[in-house]
């Protein structure tokens, strides 16, 4: 079985892969040697870890040789948080992720909000990026299409009118040729319950402080739990207690 068949034979709703995200070789090499089934980049710890801020300021050349350097050094499947993809424009943005596949990235998460502007893209104009990338990439890249209409309202604006706009979301991406659906900061499990059973995509959710349980996730329908920027943070401040006891002592 192919890395790109493995990896998407993972996504099992009820049963998700966890996704402990990582931001460079050495994070890649700890997060595998403690039986992980597969890998995947975020954007914003590997932005933070090298200086720049999140939102495509991370220069593309650094962001494909960074995932070319972690798939040269696992034998698992490495998909990479590529955000939008570093273009607006549908051709362009094909092309930027058939060069992130060049790499041997399995998949990347692509999504919808406008960077570095405000809100999110037109529904038909993302579903044209979308079809894009699957045209430029072949059959077998998974295209984790993320909305991000949680992460930009807020939590006591995530009702159900939220949740059926992104279920008319996952059935368009799906339409398009996206591989799953990704809602980012959505953890009422009975709107994550509303979106995976109309969701045509398996569903991956961010785990979060204060967030559901693995469990909870699972018995909601998640097939994917990504960690986002919360594992570099957590050791970014074992770094800072630590580096504070050694100055006091």
């Amino acid at each position: 079985m192919s890395k790109f068949a493995t990896f998407a034979a993972l996504h099992v709703p009820g049963d998700p892969v966890v996704l402990y995200n990582i931001w460079d070789v050495g994070s890649a090499l700890a997060v595998a040697s403690v039986g992980a089934k597969a890998l995947a980049t975020g954007s914003h710890p590997v932005a933070d870890a090298n200086g720049w801020p999140d939102g495509e300021q991370v220069p593309i050349e650094f962001a494909l040789a960074n995932a070319g350097r972690i798939v040269d050094a696992v034998e698992l499947p490495v998909t990479v948080d590529f955000e939008g993809a570093y273009a607006t424009d549908p051709e362009a943005g094909g092309r930027n992720v058939a060069m992130l596949a060049a790499t041997g990235a399995v998949g990347c998460n692509f999504e919808d909000q406008v960077i570095g502007g405000t809100g999110l893209h037109p529904l038909d104009l993302q579903c044209r990026r979308i079809t894009a990338i699957r045209r430029a990439t072949g059959e077998a890249f998974f295209i984790n299409a993320r909305t991000d209409l949680f992460l930009k309202a807020k939590p006591e604006e995530h009702d159900t009118a939220l949740a059926d706009a992104a279920i008319e979301r996952a059935l368009a991406f799906a339409d398009s040729g996206a591989s799953g659906f990704f809602v980012p900061r959505l953890g009422d499990l009975k709107l994550v319950e509303r979106v995976c059973c109309a969701s045509p995509l398996p569903v991956n959710a961010i785990a979060f402080p204060g967030g559901p349980t693995k469990a909870q996730w699972a018995g909601a329908g998640i097939a994917r739990i990504s960690y986002g920027p919360f594992p570099h943070r957590a050791l970014m401040k074992t770094l800072e207690s630590a580096a504070r006891a050694a100055m006091v002592g």
